[in-house]
C-alpha cells in the first residue's frame, strides 16, 4: 500500500478509500496509540505520507522493516501495541504482491505472498479481535480471479482466528490471571 490512507483530501474528497484512517481518528473512532500499519510500501503520494500517519499517533512498520522481522516478531510487535484493547483488523488486499493479488486499484510490485499473509494473520491468537474486513479487493480488475480467492481465503483465516480466540478466550484470560497472582 503506497500510504497508510491517512491523507486529508485525495482527489478533492474528504472521504475516501485513502483518506480513512484520518477521519476515524479525527471522528475518535480508533485510538490511534493502539494502533499498528503494517506493510506499506511503493510509491508514496507525498514525501511525508509515513510521517503524516505517525503525527497522527499511529505506529507505522514499512515494508523494509517487516521483511527484517521474523512472524514471532510481528505479532508481538502488533501485541505491545494493542494490549487487550478491542481490536478491528483491516486487511487491504494490496498488502499481497500483484502476483498474488492483482485485482485492486494500487497494485504494487514487493509485496507479500499469500502464505506470509496466512502467517501473520494466524500469529493474530489472543487478541481481543471483535470485527474485521478484506478490502480494496476488484475482481473486474482480474479476470483469473486470484484476488478473489485470496481474499476469501483471508476471510477465513480471520473467521477461524475469531472462532480460535472465542474458545480459547477463558484459558487466555485464566493465564493472565495466573501471571498477576505469580507476580
Amino acid at each position: 500500500m503506497p500510504n497508510g490512507d491517512t491523507w486529508d483530501t485525495y482527489f478533492g474528497k474528504k472521504y475516501s478509500h485513502g483518506t480513512m484512517f484520518r477521519r476515524a481518528v479525527e471522528e475518535k473512532i480508533v485510538d490511534p496509540s493502539k494502533s499498528i500499519q503494517i506493510g506499506m510500501r511503493g510509491s508514496l503520494y507525498a514525501s511525508n505520507d509515513i510521517k503524516d500517519a505517525e503525527e497522527l499517533g499511529y505506529q507505522v512498520i514499512p515494508t523494509q522493516k517487516l521483511r527484517t522481522m521474523s512472524v514471532k516478531e510481528i505479532g508481538e510487535a502488533i501485541k505491545q501495541r494493542v494490549g487487550d484493547n478491542p481490536v478491528f483488523v483491516t486487511f487491504d488486499i494490496d498488502f499481497l504482491d500483484p502476483v498474488f493479488a492483482p485485482g485492486t486499484g494500487t497494485p504494487e510490485i514487493g509485496g507479500f505472498t499469500t502464505f506470509e499473509a496466512q502467517q501473520f494473520v494466524r500469529e493474530l491468537k489472543g487478541l481481543n479481535i471483535k470485527g474485521f474486513d478484506v478490502v480494496e479487493v476488484l475482481p473486474d480488475r482480474d479476470p483469473a480471479k486470484v484476488t478473489c480467492l485470496a481474499a476469501a481465503n483471508m476471510c477465513y483465516e480471520f473467521v477461524s482466528l475469531v472462532a480460535w480466540n472465542k474458545k480459547h478466550s477463558s484459558k487466555i484470560e485464566d493465564e493472565k490471571f495466573s501471571d498477576m497472582v505469580e507476580s
